[in-house]
């Protein structure tokens, strides 16, 4: 498992540099409000993609499970619907991001100072979501069926892409805020390319025959009862941290564009979490599918030790040395208390958001995706909100935003823990068959 969630840390490391490198080249090149235009993005567009994402996953899950089962008919049908869903999915988004962003951005409180700025970046993003979705697809089912190094090949390359364009767009050509979403698209292309070159070429069950891309409804089914749950469950969390968002937005641009600096900064410090959470994910899909609970149980206790604990070093970095991390993105003494404050709040806490997204992960991979959506969706988004909405009213400061995090973090840990302590081996039925998809 460790072999295989390598390359997914190096993957998401990638991919979370070309990400912060928007926000490095416009804060330091243009200055604070565009960083608070890019830094703010993180959540709308999770917001909107975020369903779509948790969808894959839940292809992803079966996949894994036909594979491993080395059912070929069926895999190659579970394939073709997911392409064709993550097609439809595209369009969809392209056509509702460009449309509701202003209307988002005004309920999340942006202040008019950014307000066009932020709506640039996220018209321009989203013209060209469908190849994030295709990319996500792409990857999903590679690394459902094992493969996570050809991902991280091709984020390695589309990364470089990405910031050789922020460079020329930005520092040279002094394009604006709307360039650094240009230059993330292109990229996102060039890694959707090659990924579906790589499904298209192989001779394997899994493999991409465009004329047979389409909706199975059976197996179309089988996906959405997978999906919807994590689906949702990525919605409501980023549902959440809009509203988390538009409580910070109060305090002006500059507490934008600090703690949109340090969202950068801990992006890095997620990668060990969602790389185990994704490897734990596809083990248990696969191992079930084989029907090896034994290999089932020693990858759940393996990454449930390593990721808590790769993530709380990476915790203690960031909060002895978020001066240093955030100055890089602005050096305005004001923003830099901002992301500072922040990061020395939330950054101790971060084995509590790994220990959650490892247990998700292994719930999901089990084919019970159902328990981490209500959990997420009752700690993560209403008590999240509630917390807030109360706490704000009563202490004012932004610094209450903050503990929102390690506080549902830490309270989703408890309740997974107690969920874990319930399950039974063999943890799911064989797989179904045919008809049952």
């Amino acid at each position: 498992m460790l072999l295989f969630a390598i390359p997914i840390f190096f993957s998401n490391l990638f991919q979370q540099l070309y990400n912060a490198a928007d926000s490095l080249i416009v804060g330091n090149f243009i200055g604070e409000q565009a960083l608070a235009a890019v830094g703010s993005s993180g959540s709308l567009i999770m917001l909107l993609i975020g369903f779509v994402n948790g969808m894959a996953l839940g292809a992803g899950v079966l996949i894994a499970q036909l594979y491993g089962a080395q059912d070929r008919e069926r895999l190659e049908r579970a394939v073709h619907t997911t392409v064709a869903m993550g097609l439809a999915c595209g369009i969809a988004l392209t056509v509702l991001g460009v449309a509701l962003s202003p209307q988002i951005l005004r309920w999340m409180g942006t202040p008019e100072d950014v307000m066009s700025s932020s709506v640039l970046y996220f018209r321009v993003y989203f013209l060209g979501c469908s190849a994030v979705v295709l990319y996500n697809i792409g990857a999903g089912i590679l690394q459902s069926v094992g493969d996570s190094r050809s991902p991280m090949k091709y984020l390695i390359l589309s990364s470089i892409v990405n910031v050789v364009l922020d460079l020329l767009f930005v520092a040279v050509l002094g394009f604006g805020v709307g360039s650094a979403a240009l230059a993330t698209v292109i990229s996102q292309v060039v890694s959707a390319f090659l990924a579906f070159r790589k499904l298209s070429l192989t001779q394997e069950a899994y493999g991409v025959r465009w004329r047979q891309v389409r909706f199975d409804l059976p197996m179309l089914r089988r996906v959405v009862g997978l999906g919807i749950p994590s689906g949702v469950q990525n919605s409501v969390i980023a549902l959440a941290n809009v509203i988390v968002q538009s409580n910070i937005n109060v305090f002006g641009s500059a507490a934008m564009a600090g703690c949109g600096a340090h969202a950068k900064v801990e992006g890095f410090a997620f990668l060990p979490i969602t790389c185990f959470a994704l490897a734990l994910s596809t083990f248990v899909s696969q191992n079930i599918g084989a029907q090896r609970y034994d290999r089932v149980r020693k990858g759940i206790r393996f990454g449930l030790l390593c990721s808590p604990l790769l993530a709380e070093v990476i915790g203690v970095i960031i909060f002895f040395l978020s001066p240093v991390f955030v100055s890089a993105f602005n050096n305005q003494p004001e923003v830099i208390a901002y992301g500072v404050n922040y990061a020395r709040t939330v950054a101790l806490f971060y084995f509590l958001l790994a220990f959650s997204h490892c247990c998700a992960g292994i719930l999901r991979g089990m084919g019970r995706p159902i328990i981490p959506m209500a959990i997420m969706l009752l700690i993560w988004c209403a008590l999240r909100i509630t917390y807030i909405t109360v706490t704000v009213r009563i202490f004012p400061t932004i610094q209450v935003v903050y503990w929102a995090y390690p506080l549902t973090w830490g309270i989703s840990s408890l309740l997974f823990a107690f969920c874990l302590t319930k399950l039974k081996f063999p943890p799911m039925e064989e797989i179904p068959q045919a008809e049952g998809y």
